[in-house]
């Protein structure tokens, strides 16, 4: 096998920004019928990729990991992939737990399987990559602060990613592009990666109000706050689920009647709610999330994506399946960042409505963010988006 040319392959389909037909459909695997006999071929890894109730088709999320998952199959004919969607995010758990036995490798794309700590202890030959969330420590005690909430597992490769980052891309965008001076941002659940996304992307607008000789103000319906896993107010506007696209167009409805024309979107299918509230109004457009959601904005002979804000998760996905079968995998916890090249924003041609200015002003808040001169503020990282490290 040709390992330099497979991960060349896949790395340009992710520079491609393009989707691929996951055509959506999803199995419950028959536990009884399953063949559990050891895999004598490595290539030929069973993989399960279990998903909240959007699903692998969401255009979004879990359709990213999915494609990585996918990119790997290509290149490992005999690999293959069942996919659940599971109906109720507090039983993500138990529904691994059901169908673990069956495969050699568990996907896992969501804060949701942050309890698979004990599963994946009691299937030591499994390896599981988790995306977006680490280990929960099931021993944590809360009432010592020096007790640990997370673990490290040898056969788990957990990611997260610096959401802020990409958001902090979108917010100067937002802030640059808008006609109206009013932009806003929509959540699904306000989870830490998402949380992150609302803080950079008002960290963005920020900095762009400060140095950019913008004015953009931030929309934030009191209605729809969001509290975090820390039971604080966010502020922001959020759906409080990934799968309720009728809430997420009454919120967009309800953003453009407050004269926002630009929406950064991280919320997942409820996300389509307000696409499609954006598609129904005129001179408003919608930040894509997690992926480049170009086709999802196409609306007659017009498209209402301006551009997308990035996590690379399928190529951190086909990379762990690879040093699965060549026998490099380790286990651990990681945060992928912009010098990861796992964060960013869309600014292909014919991927995104960006003026020259704006893209320029973007390029140059990526090299300030790796070198570290620009911190936006996150969920945890204790910065306030009106006073971040760089604003």
């Amino acid at each position: 096998m040709n390992w330099k040319k497979v991960l060349i392959i896949a790395f340009a389909l992710v520079l491609s920004m393009g989707l691929v037909a996951c055509g959506g459909t999803e199995e419950v695997v028959d536990n009884a019928a399953a063949d559990t006999e050891a895999v004598v071929n490595p290539e030929a890894l069973r993989i399960v990729v279990v998903t909240s109730p959007s699903g692998v088709d969401d255009g979004s999320f879990n359709q990213n990991n999915y494609e990585g998952v996918l990119s790997f199959i290509d290149a490992h004919g005999d690999a293959t992939v069942n996919t659940i969607r599971e109906p109720e995010m507090d039983n993500a758990v138990s529904a691994v737990e059901q169908i673990v036995a069956n495969y050699d490798v568990v996907v896992l794309p969501g804060f949701q399987f942050s309890g698979i700590t004990d599963v994946a202890k009691a299937n030591p030959d499994t390896k599981f990559i988790l995306v977006d969330t680490f280990p929960a420590n099931p021993d944590n005690d809360p009432n010592d602060p020096d007790s640990p909430t997370e673990v490290e597992l040898d056969n788990v490769y957990a990611m997260r990613f610096a959401e802020q980052e990409s958001g902090f891309f979108a917010g100067i965008a937002a802030a640059m592009q808008t006609e109206s001076g009013k932009v806003a941002f929509v959540g699904g659940g306000a989870i830490p990666p998402v949380v992150n996304y609302q803080f950079g992307f008002e960290s963005g607008v920020n900095w762009a109000n400060k140095h950019l000789d913008t004015s953009a103000e931030l929309v934030n319906l009191t209605a729809f706050a969001g509290t975090d896993v820390r039971d604080i107010n966010v502020g922001g506007n959020y759906v409080g689920t990934f799968n309720d696209e009728a809430t997420g167009k009454q919120i967009g409805d309800a953003l453009i009647a407050e004269g926002a024309d630009i929406i950064f979107v991280a919320a997942g299918g409820s996300g389509n709610g307000v696409f499609t509230a954006a598609k129904e109004a005129t001179g408003v457009q919608v930040i894509g999330c997690d992926v480049d959601q170009w086709e999802l904005g196409e609306d007659g002979d017009r498209n209402i994506v301006l551009t997308s804000a990035l996590k690379v998760m399928d190529l951190q996905v086909f990379k762990q399946l690879e040093a699965i079968v060549d026998g490099s995998f380790v286990g651990g916890n990681f945060v992928l960042t912009a010098a990861d090249d796992a964060t960013g924003l869309v600014t292909a041609d014919g991927r995104q409505q960006l003026n020259a200015d704006t893209i320029s002003a973007v390029n140059d808040a990526l090299a300030a963010i790796k070198d570290g001169s620009i911190v936006p503020a996150s969920n945890f990282n204790g910065h306030d988006v009106d006073g971040f490290p760089g604003l």
